[in-house]
């Protein structure tokens, strides 16, 4: 994966230590990935609106 280039709203500082990667890498071609955390899985979606969804 990876990094992009840092980027906030409205002027927010992000500190060059937290990593940030494009969404679209994670998913590749698709809509959806699964993200797994402590043995729990995760939906990460794109919606027709580009907008993010999590779901357990």
């Amino acid at each position: 994966m990876n990094a992009v280039p840092r980027t906030a709203p409205l002027g927010t500082v992000v500190p060059d230590d937290v990593p940030t990667f494009d969404v679209r890498d994670l998913i590749q071609d698709g809509i959806q990935a699964r993200l797994v955390l402590d043995g729990q899985t995760y939906t990460l979606r794109i919606t027709r609106a580009g907008k993010l969804i999590l779901t357990k």
